[in-house]
């Protein structure tokens, strides 16, 4: 829900401040370009509770790890994002939510040389829960944005992707969970890049109606681990032919209840 309360908050951009999870979190973001939505919501609520330390790979304005760090999932996170106007947003939004000591923004891109990563801050095999809404459209699909940070956020080759499950996997500690939302048509690529670096990998597909394909996918899946793939019932998202939700995910976008899976 947007407050519509729009500020020069970077220099030559325009953001609005939004409201999540029924109001207890109030982000800043773009007006113009990409902007957080469901899935974001999704991923952060698909932590475990319990988590001590979250990383969150291509953060954006910080929208799911604030979901993780509001809802108690996660006790403390970093939030990787390269873009460094975005990053000044997930920034202001850490200190709008009084979630400043529970969180801080590593600028650098999640595709950099490990020596870049590390000088920047992010700090490998050490987190419990590493998560990541990587960018969706491989090279030549889809429509290219205008807007040079919502195109990054939107479009990447497979060679890409598997940079960022390497850079998953280097971040997470020993027997840790990567956990990852992506477009059901890329699984297949998703698949591969997840299973050389993890496994006892978990697949909970979400359509968005009764008798509709899966449009989008979350995969989970465990550092070290040789336990085999499991493939979860399609969950609905929407009831009928409208836009109401499920009571089941209602009660995730208004805050009230965790993605468990």
């Amino acid at each position: 829900m947007s407050l519509d309360q729009p500020t020069e908050f970077v220099k030559h951009q325009t953001v609005t401040r939004d409201a999540f999870l029924g109001g207890r979190l109030t982000l800043s973001q773009p007006r113009h370009g990409f902007r957080a939505g469901i899935d974001s919501v999704l991923l952060g609520a698909a932590v475990p509770a319990g988590s001590e330390s979250l990383l969150d790979l291509g953060a954006g304005v910080g929208t799911a790890a604030l979901v993780s760090l509001a809802t108690g999932r996660a006790a403390r996170a970093d939030l990787v994002e390269r873009d460094l106007p975005t990053a000044e947003l997930a920034r202001a939004n850490l200190a709008a939510n009084d979630l400043a000591g529970r969180g801080r923004v590593i600028a650098v891109d999640v595709a950099a040389k490990a020596e870049l990563r590390r000088s920047a801050g992010l700090q490998d095999n050490a987190y419990d829960i590493v998560i990541a809404n990587p960018p969706f459209f491989g090279t030549g699909q889809g429509t290219l944005a205008t807007d040079a940070s919502r195109a990054d956020a939107r479009h990447m080759d497979e060679q890409s992707l598997d940079l960022w499950l390497r850079c998953t996997a280097g971040s997470a500690r020993a027997n840790g969970t990567a956990i990852v939302i992506y477009p059901a048509s890329g699984l297949g690529a998703l698949l591969a890049a997840f299973s050389a670096r993890f496994g006892a990998m978990t697949v909970l597909p979400l359509a968005p109606r009764e008798g509709a394909d899966a449009s989008r996918v979350l995969v989970r899946g465990t550092k070290g681990s040789k336990a085999p793939l499991r493939l979860l019932p399609t969950r609905v998202m929407h009831l009928g032919e409208g836009n109401a939700f499920s009571p089941q995910f209602d009660a995730i976008f208004r805050g009230e209840a965790a993605l468990d899976w």
